[in-house]
């Protein structure tokens, strides 16, 4: 299966580190900062690598050959084993306000940057492997990965991706042939994660906390460059860097609102400067709407919620203005100038989200347009559905079949606990939508491609999970990974990945772990 595009391949034998010269490519950048930005070190060598899974497609958009990464040899490489020709394996250095509070030096823990590589599309990507052994920053942990976090995290990365989010993704998953220690013994893993850059809030609080102000000058000039190449062309490139990440943050922000996603940390170390979603630890996809809704085993407070996500990233956004401040000053002439500069860029992060929000529910109801009364009939669902426990997804699925007429509410209404509560909203929502001349088919097409018919329900990506963990059974996993890979599709035979968890099947809470 080996792409057209792919480079030459030839393998090398060997172990324990080694050089393979199964060529990847790698155009480096990052390692050629100051090395007060990362440490370099190798992948910690595991015991019996194994294969769970290639991503055959994004290996192919790499300019990779997914035939040579599954060989024994590239399998060496994802494990950490053998260090492909090119590489620079590094960790990187940040810093992070986890739930309010500000740790000066966190960095990759148990991660390795191997390089970058250009793909087809001519766009730059980071290939991280995580789990791949303790570093300088792992601050006594193990630097290991379980099992399933690591698919965890492949499941809904691939499924955001194909949701239309900006989000890391993931190359492959491989097993190790150890256990390590967390509640219990696990199966090891490592995760090969692919993502435009690595770059957080929490890389420029590292360099602030430390008063390095030629370090933030350099980073912030490497992230111009890299994501906002435009910004190098205007009066103020540090603003118009912020005013980008803050834009980026909205829109992001919003899309994970318009699909009942939570993602459970927060925290500045996990909040891409690129605007892709990053970290999928304690993620889930909400079931029974409720904005106060929380998964995540460690929010003990909330603070992450479903509907405190917008407020959560505004936080994280003034945190990067902070530590930006240095190098504004430079900029506008005087740290007044500065601080006015930056207030006036943070002003700007809630009428983007409130835009790209309102915008993204008016299309999942079906308005095509905006009129006066849309952000209140909007609402007044939403509040329905919150009182009524109505499932998310399945709720605004099913409208699009509703479109025709009322002979098409009884798959809505039985989704609410009162389901007379939906009649009368039906009503007003028909009255909308005469407003505009579309056909009921290209309307109920519009809101096909922005509702999705299958999320990675929480409950079944909990037991293709204990599948592969408890049982050394990755069906369960190949087979959700192929649901969610075509969420917008309605697939017959499928209809238990789009139902609900039942009483019994609920998973009320998730763990961070890779």
């Amino acid at each position: 299966m080996s792409s057209p595009n792919a480079p030459a391949i030839s393998l090398l034998a060997g172990s324990g580190n080694d050089r393979s010269s199964i060529r990847f490519g790698f155009k480096n950048t990052y390692a050629r900062l100051p090395e007060q930005f990362y440490v370099r070190l190798n992948p910690t060598p595991v015991a019996s690598p194994g294969l769970v899974k290639i991503n055959v497609k994004l290996a192919c958009g790499l300019g990779l050959d997914p035939d040579a990464l599954a060989s024994a040899q590239g399998i060496e490489i994802l494990t950490g084993n053998r260090v492909a020709e090119g590489a620079e394996p590094l960790a990187m250095a940040y810093a992070g306000h986890q739930f309010g509070y500000f740790v000066p030096q966190l960095g990759d823990g148990r991660a390795n940057l191997l390089g970058e590589v250009i793909g087809l599309d001519g766009v730059r990507y980071d290939i991280q492997l995580k789990g791949s052994g303790p570093t300088p920053f792992s601050r006594s942990g193990d630097g290991r990965a379980a099992l399933g976090p690591v698919l965890r995290e492949y499941i809904v990365s691939e499924a955001m991706a194909a949701l239309g989010v900006p989000t890391t993704r993931a190359l492959a998953a491989v097993t190790t042939g150890e256990r390590v220690q967390r509640e219990t013994v696990l199966p090891g893993a490592v995760l090969t994660r692919v993502a435009a850059s690595h770059l957080r809030v929490g890389t420029f609080q590292y360099f602030a906390a430390r008063g390095d102000t030629e370090g933030t000058r350099q980073l912030a000039d490497y992230a111009i460059a890299r994501h906002y190449p435009e910004a190098a062309q205007t009066k103020r490139p540090y603003r118009s860097l912020l005013n980008s990440v803050i834009a980026r943050q909205a829109q992001l922000i919003a899309r994970w609102l318009h699909l009942g996603f939570i993602h459970g940390v927060m925290n500045t170390d996990n909040t891409s400067i690129s605007g892709e979603t990053i970290d999928y630890g304690p993620c889930a996809f909400m079931e029974a709407y409720d904005p106060d809704k929380v998964f995540s085993s460690i929010d003990r407070q909330g603070r992450y919620a479903y509907g405190n996500q917008p407020r959560a990233a505004h936080w994280n956004l003034i945190r990067l203005a902070e530590a930006l401040l240095p190098v504004l000053v430079y900029e506008e002439g005087g740290e007044e100038a500065a601080l006015i500069s930056a207030n006036e860029a943070l002003a700007g992060f809630v009428p983007q989200f409130e835009v790209a929000h309102r915008a993204g529910l008016r299309r999942k109801v079906g308005l095509l347009s905006e009129r006066e009364g849309d952000e209140t009939l909007i609402q007044d669902l939403l509040d329905l559905m919150a009182t009524n426990h109505a499932d998310f997804t399945l709720t605004f699925r099913r409208l699009c079949y509703a479109v025709d007429g009322p002979t098409g509410d009884e798959g809505v209404r039985v989704l609410f606990a009162k389901p007379e509560a939906f009649d009368s909203w039906a009503a007003g929502w028909r009255l909308r939508m005469v407003k505009e001349s579309v056909s009921a088919r290209e309307r109920a097409a519009a809101m096909r491609m922005v509702n999705p018919a299958f999320i990675p329900r929480n409950h079944i990506v909990e037991a293709a999970l204990v599948a592969a963990v408890e049982r050394q059974d990755f069906q369960p996993f190949e087979e959700l990974l192929d649901v969610v890979s075509r969420p917008y599709e309605d697939r017959m035979g499928l209809e238990r990945y789009a139902t609900p968890a039942r009483p019994e099947e609920f998973v009320s809470q998730t763990f961070c772990g890779t």
